[in-house]
């Protein structure tokens, strides 16, 4: 059991590739080591009893939780992403050794990443080769919508598990096999818990919010504002027809995040979608792209 998030780490995991129907079975712990877990009971002073458990690993010994009670007050000081984080210091290694830019796509359910990201390749694809890595718990729907642009792309099913991890994407790229100086697309599992607290490897996390959801978002859920460098609003052709406050929406995820960029997009009109392109294309700074042979840098 992931104790960080809760999702299962006996899930099995599959990594599918669109094109060819070839599908690999991963291993959703991402290693060979020995768990073993301990559980502990501690009684607060007003009488709470609170029970927590935590996985010793034999090699990772700082992959635990430590639970200390003072007063009232219950502290959890965990390192448990201490593996994950160094399998993303590798795969940020691996990107910028090709000049690939990688993006980590985060969002709730329906805010409309796909339909977002599959116009983004079709109005972008003669000026950056775009790769994907689609995140889903089950299915190849998005994937194979994500493959009629012409783009590559490997999906990734996480069964029960409720987000990409560092060691998912290091075995999506290995089948992916993007091109040098190129860019890569992670598209996570809508959730906008875990996929903030999980580093991929990626120089940049966008969330995408849409304006069928709360107004108050950026402040319900904080920690993925306030990881990501831009929030995407989508779907503000909607705007009409839905009690949606933009510029509290806007206020709220600068407060968490006052360094945050805010593009207000329709992926089905067009709408603002030239700022974030202007954006994207901004992380890419070469000549015209037309193909092999031409060098695209990486600005960060």
């Amino acid at each position: 059991m992931c104790v960080t998030c809760g999702c299962s780490d006996d899930a099995e995991v599959k990594m599918t590739n669109p094109e060819t129907g070839e599908v690999a079975t991963m291993d959703s712990s991402n290693n060979t080591d020995h768990h073993h877990q301990h559980h502990h009971t501690h009684t607060l002073p007003d009488g709470t009893v609170i029970t927590h458990s935590h996985t010793h690993d034999d090699v990772t010994e700082s992959s635990h939780i430590h639970a200390k009670v003072h007063n009232t007050t219950l502290a959890l000081e965990h390192d448990i992403l201490a593996k994950n984080n160094l399998i993303a210091a590798q795969n940020r290694g691996w990107f910028k050794g090709r000049n690939i830019l990688p993006l980590n796509l985060m969002s709730s359910p329906g805010s409309g990443k796909t339909t977002l990201l599959t116009r983004t390749i079709n109005d972008l694809k003669h000026q950056l080769p775009i790769n994907v890595i689609e995140g889903d718990q089950e299915t190849t729907n998005d994937a194979k919508k994500i493959q009629e642009t012409g783009c590559k792309v490997v999906q990734i099913n996480t069964g029960t598990g409720c987000h990409l991890d560092a060691a998912m994407v290091d075995r999506g790229l290995q089948q992916l096999n993007p091109p040098l100086d190129s860019v890569v697309m992670i598209e996570n599992v809508g959730n906008l818990v875990c996929p903030a607290l999980f580093d991929l490897g990626e120089l940049f996390k966008v969330v995408i919010l849409s304006v069928t959801e709360g107004e108050d978002k950026p402040i319900k859920y904080p920690h993925i504002f306030r990881a990501s460098q831009v929030m995407i609003l989508t779907k503000i052709d909607l705007l009409p027809h839905v009690q949606f406050d933009v510029q509290r929406c806007v206020e709220y995820a600068k407060q968490v995040n006052p360094q945050i960029q805010v593009f207000q997009v329709s992926a089905m009109t067009g709408t603002g979608l030239e700022n974030w392109y202007e954006w994207l294309l901004g992380r890419v700074v070469s000549s015209e792209y037309t193909g092999r042979g031409n060098k695209v840098t990486l600005m960060g």
